[in-house]
């Protein structure tokens, strides 16, 4: 080989993507919004706020690859953001706005919905589509074809086309009431929507680009925030928030829904703790992780507050689900990813502004969750993550 051509061969391979070999995570991190001892919510001025992508490939020593300077809110549940399953794109829905009100400032509902290109070095923001007022908990297909976004204050859900690097609005689906959170079925041919007031799980049909609400729901806890599906499709696990507005010290659920039935429903519920938010089922299917917040952002004197929030895991066998173990974290845990293998596990720290890094060891009594005590310093206070196809 010449030497031009090493140097073509050398050139080639650091111009690869990023997706070509990474394992990306992406985090929406919200500096507008913080909270005092006595429990006070501060709002802070625009402009901080951040997008990281960070690669997760070395599990233990994850990356941050970019900050996008975009706008994020903890307004919501933590699933406001996705990546395609071929890592190439993602999108990022910004719940709210801000607005000056006087001496302070407001949020009122946004419609804005970003979409980043991951395959650029460094990965960039390439469009922003109008969808509905306040979208939040979104999903996107594992066909990687189509999108749907909740859109809380207009009671209904848009439908995303995605083809290639575009990323477009087809339809919107009207809901009723309030959705908090859409995903879908691993075959892509139903989705979930959590209907938050309604304390109930509504069913969505999906035929190619054809999305209808058939107004079939089914009861789970007080206020589901957050849906997701096993790999196989056999089961929907609910984080039950329990309380409108956070947490109250009381011990709220997880509701287990048969998917397989029909129709499905409701066949069991799990006591979890004090709100669960954030909720993911691992890639192996066996273990769900969910998020507590446990009064981490509430008044220091309050008798249910806690300076850590914690991750509830959930042991999965066919159909039963088990509370297995409860792992400590920090303050006011929000988003939780685990990586492509299932063997780790990264939960966002919004009032530490970190990451935490939690390891799956195989034991002879089965899986134990630990944390490392590793972390990842973040630009911002991480209100939402997600990685491919979670």
């Amino acid at each position: 080989m010449s030497i031009a051509q090493t140097l073509v061969l050398a050139l080639a391979l650091v111009l690869v993507p990023l997706v070509a070999h990474a394992q990306l995570m992406i985090i929406g991190n919200d500096e507008k919004l913080a909270f005092d001892k006595t429990g006070k919510t501060i709002r802070r001025p625009p402009g901080k706020d951040s997008v990281s992508i960070v690669d997760i490939s070395n599990p233990e020593a994850p990356k941050i690859v970019a900050n996008l300077p975009l706008m994020n809110s903890i307004v919501g549940p933590p699933t406001n953001l996705a990546i395609t399953p071929d890592q190439k794109l993602a999108i990022v829905a910004n719940s709210v706005d801000w607005q000056k009100d006087g001496d302070d400032w407001k949020q009122v509902p946004d419609t804005k919905l970003y979409v980043i290109d991951l395959s650029t070095s460094p990965p960039s923001h390439i469009a922003t589509v109008d969808v509905g007022k306040q979208p939040s908990g979104l999903s996107i297909n594992k066909a990687g074809t189509l999108a749907l976004v909740a859109n809380r204050a207009d009671n209904s859900i848009s439908v995303l086309s995605i083809s290639g690097k575009e990323v477009k609005l087809i339809d919107t689906v009207p809901m009723g009431e309030q959705i908090s959170h859409v995903v879908f079925t691993p075959d892509g041919k139903r989705a979930l929507a959590a209907k938050f007031p309604g304390h109930k799980i509504a069913m969505l049909d999906v035929d190619g680009q054809k999305v209808t609400y058939g107004k079939y729901d089914m009861p789970v806890g007080l206020w589901p925030y957050n849906v997701d599906v096993t790999p196989d499709g056999s089961i929907a696990l609910t984080a039950d928030n329990g309380n409108a507005g956070g947490s109250d010290g009381h011990i709220d659920t997880v509701s287990v829904i048969d998917l397989e039935a029909t129709p499905p429903r409701v066949i069991d519920r799990v006591v979890v703790g004090d709100a669960p938010e954030g909720l993911t089922i691992s890639p192996r299917g066996n273990l769900a992780a969910v998020v507590l917040l446990r009064g981490s952002n509430q008044a220091w004197n309050s008798w249910y507050y806690n300076r850590n929030g914690s991750v509830v895991i959930l042991k999965i066998d066919g159909k039963k689900v088990t509370r297995l173990d409860e792992v400590e974290v920090r303050g006011l845990p929000e988003g939780v990813v685990w990586s492509a293998d299932g063997k780790y596990l990264y939960v966002g720290n919004y009032m530490d502004s970190d990451v935490s890094i939690l390891k799956v060891e195989d034991t002879k009594k089965g899986p134990r969750v630990v944390n490392t005590g590793k972390s990842l310093k973040l630009p911002g206070q991480p209100a939402s993550m997600r990685a491919r196809n979670q």
